[in-house]
């Protein structure tokens, strides 16, 4: 797949880095292409399936973009991306205000709801929001994997971002349409929380079945 990354601090440096070396097309969108990427390697140490563009290069001619900026740049990321007609638009980003609370829309919206306003003919789907990017490198407890929950609202975009989740090694969950993005925010909030409060970042959720 050819998969965008707009973004690319920790976050979208490890995912991004994860899915060139599991083969996809990967292309880093920068502000300035002259900034490196981070994530768990550093620097522009990147594998032979990934590049550095300008924003509105990362969003041209691919399959997927994942939107994985903090919350304050999102309106101008989308702008420069240009036409996301039809594109997949993966929201990895988190309403965050300074004071570790969600900015929610007027009516109780997600960030996730906000973006597909923005980007009115993407796709947009929420993933890879819940958890840290330590995790993104290695999903795997003991053996078992963490969860990824994802939602939105079409099928066929949802089925090529869980292909994706797979392939990385969660276990994926389908968390319904795009507005349980509600919940997945606030699950994100909840994540950092414990990380915060003294069980590090080396934890994740899972969802077991009997």
């Amino acid at each position: 797949m050819r998969v965008g990354i707009i973004g690319a601090g920790n976050l979208g440096g490890t995912l991004g880095r994860r899915l060139a070396h599991l083969g996809h097309d990967v292309t880093f969108g920068l502000r300035d292409p002259m900034e490196g990427v981070t994530g768990v390697k550093g620097g522009k140490d990147l594998p032979k399936s990934a590049r550095i563009a300008s924003i509105s290069g990362a969003a041209h001619e691919v399959d997927a973009v994942v939107l994985a900026t903090p919350w304050a740049a999102v309106p101008d990321a989308i702008r420069q991306a240009g036409s996301l007609s039809g594109i997949i638009l993966i929201d990895a980003t988190n309403p965050l205000t300074s004071g570790l609370t969600l900015d929610v829309g007027p009516a109780g919206e997600s960030g996730a709801e906000r973006v597909q306003r923005m980007a009115p003919r993407a796709r947009v789907v929420k993933c890879f929001n819940t958890t840290g990017f330590g995790n993104i490198a290695n999903p795997l407890f003991g053996g078992l994997p963490a969860a990824m929950l994802y939602g939105g609202d079409e099928a066929g975009a949802k089925a090529a971002v869980r292909e994706l989740v797979s392939a990385l090694g969660f276990d994926p969950i389908d968390a319904g349409p795009l507005f349980r993005a509600r919940q997945l925010e606030h699950m994100a909030l909840l994540w950092i929380s414990l990380a915060s409060g003294g069980m590090g970042r080396e934890i994740a959720f899972r969802v077991v079945q009997r």
